[in-house]
């Protein structure tokens, strides 16, 4: 047994997800987890809202609410949410917690004493309109990389490039529009990444099992030349920045710490709630010094996070010089397209989790999203793809075997596991079919492999599907009911273990099969044995019963509805 640490890129609180976060952080994460515990791994999955930075002061500012108010009812929202989606955190905390207030303090005061935080003059938008400094998502105006006219102070939307306040081209401020502003002065904490470089590109190019699309990022950014960056925002909302006696560093009052840096922190300072609230020891997680040099680490994020993740949070954690818990796995995805465009929740665009819940079941989200993961490129989001995924594999494969099998037990031999029977050709073929499929499935899930996982998992309910053509119970039935009872035997077992194998990706459908057909909890699990024994696994006489219908198809007329309300534009009111 394994302990395995598991975090997902933080949400923004500025509104709940969209379709696109779920698909590149959350739920991969929440399905590892899941995979992890079943085959019986110690698991600690991490979570929380990321509350800092301009985009809750913006958010707040349109909801015309304070802004610690706005982050109180936000977090609940997406806490509810995520329980909607079945997202099975251990811990959902919050980057506000005065947990990693205290930790970005220390690591601040940690990393400027071993020479690796200046002080510095910087250049910055201020808004004469406003009377105020523009940081970040304060400030508007075109990318100078892509030419995209709404970019944002921080970060385009449109090809993801990040960007400096001063890089933009006609800025304007975000607040009110106003184009009179101006660059000026102002002092600011800086990371030296820089002196950094070295040690982050040899901990990069020893880390091993990374996709390529993580290491590419990271190595990019190293190639062209890792620059320091400011870790202090103008801005109130955030955590202040103090010298070690707690008391407001000289000159920067009105200011705090970037958000970038505190929310990776927030990992930890999660933590370490999630051990208050459980009576748990946070520092076996987190301190190689405290047990943690048999943890494995796995980090979850979209492919625009990935440069924090590599560079700047390792940074923080290796420059302190402290025996720190780095990163051992870094699962990184591209971006879930919406008709063309980016999902974006600032931009409104998309589909979002508690409009998804409303249209159609978790477990059909969970499924489509997992089976079309954006792993070796963006995948692109359509309503006829999800009908088709749900119908054909999850309706028509998964649904159709099982209500046939325990309807036809039901109905023949009176909801019974019958005896009777030798196996033959079908039942040789099926296990030597399951004895290939099985460790390719859960090689899949332990090297999060997603996309794969999933197609394994359908060409495992496939098989059944193939194995009842060819065992063909309701045609010995006639002729033979011993004959057709080994039939009905190996498919009552399939639905058991294909209830089994459902679980991480859609819990809620595996579950009622699981309670259908009898399965103990304790036997739940991915400690699966020899592949014959699998398909006896049900004892002869046991109870079954045929579960309610799993999953209703999605009929052309509820495509067509979901397209004329979303299209392609943004989140319908």
């Amino acid at each position: 047994m394994s302990r395995i640490l598991i975090t997902s890129a933080l949400p923004y609180i500025n509104g709940v997800k969209h379709l696109g976060n779920l698909a590149g952080s959350m739920l991969p994460a929440d399905i590892y987890a899941r995979a992890m515990r079943l085959m019986g791994h110690e698991v600690l999955y991490i979570c929380a809202t990321d509350e800092h930075g301009t985009p809750a002061e913006l958010a707040a500012q349109a909801a015309d609410m304070a802004v610690a108010e706005y982050c109180d009812k936000m977090h609940e929202a997406q806490k509810q949410a995520g329980a909607q989606f079945g997202l099975s955190y251990d811990y959902f905390g919050r980057s506000s917690a005065p947990s990693t207030a205290k930790l970005t303090q220390h690591f601040a005061q940690v990393l400027e004493k071993n020479g690796l935080i200046e002080e510095r003059v910087s250049k910055q938008v201020y808004s004469n309109a406003d009377g105020r400094y523009l940081p970040d998502r304060y400030v508007e105006g075109t990318c100078p990389n892509c030419g995209f006219e709404k970019a944002r102070g921080d970060q385009c939307d449109s090809c993801g490039k990040l960007l400096d306040p001063v890089d933009l081209i006609d800025p304007y401020s975000a607040v009110s529009g106003s184009h009179d502003v101006e660059v000026r002065d102002t002092n600011h904490l800086y990371l030296l990444q820089s002196k950094m470089s070295d040690r982050l590109r040899e901990w990069v190019n020893d880390s091993t099992g990374w996709p390529p699309l993580a290491s590419s990022i990271a190595l990019k950014w190293l190639d062209e030349g890792l620059r320091d960056r400011s870790i202090t925002r103008d801005l109130d909302w955030g955590i202040p920045v103090t010298d070690a006696d707690g008391n407001v560093r000289d000159g920067f009052e009105g200011k705090v710490f970037y958000v970038w840096f505190d929310a990776p922190i927030a990992y930890i300072g999660a933590t370490q709630d999630w051990a208050t609230e459980n009576d748990g020891d946070w520092e076996s997680w987190w301190r190689t010094d405290k047990g943690a040099d048999d943890v494995q680490y796995v980090q979850f994020m979209g492919k625009d996070n990935v440069a924090f993740h590599t560079l700047s949070f390792p940074t923080t954690i290796m420059g302190s010089d402290e025996p720190w818990k780095l990163v051992d796995q870094l699962k990184a995805f591209n971006w879930v397209t919406w008709y063309g465009g980016k999902f974006s929740t600032s931009q409104g665009r998309g589909v979002f989790m508690d409009q998804a819940i409303e249209i159609a079941p978790s477990d059909y989200w969970r499924w489509y999203l997992m089976a079309n993961a954006p792993e070796g490129s963006d995948a692109a989001f359509t309503w006829e793809d999800f009908q088709s995924s749900v119908n054909s594999d999850l309706a028509n494969v998964l649904g159709n075997f099982v209500n046939r099998i325990t309807k036809y037990c039901v109905g023949k031999f009176d909801g019974v596991v019958p005896g009777g029977g030798e196996p033959g050709e079908a039942e040789a073929w099926l296990e030597n079919e399951l004895s290939d499929r099985l460790p390719k499935l859960i090689k899949f899930y332990e090297t999060r492999d997603f996309r794969k996982a999933m197609a394994e998992t359908r060409a495992i309910w496939a098989a059944g599907n193939e194995y009842l053509t060819q065992a063909a119970p309701w045609t010995h039935y006639k002729t033979d009911v011993d004959q057709a009872a080994i039939g009905v035997r190996h498919g009552l077992n399939l639905v058991a273990l294909f209830g089994i194998i459902a679980q991480p990706v859609i819990p809620d459908a595996a579950g009622k099969i699981l309670d259908a057909i009898g399965v103990p909890e304790d036997r739940r699990s991915w400690k699966f044995g020899e592949v014959k024994d699998l398909l006896d696994a049900l004892p002869i006489g046991h109870t079954v019963a045929a579960p309610e219908l799993l999953f209703s198809k999605i009929e052309e007329e509820s495509v067509a509805e979901w397209t004329e309300r979303f299209g392609g534009g943004v989140r319908p009111e």
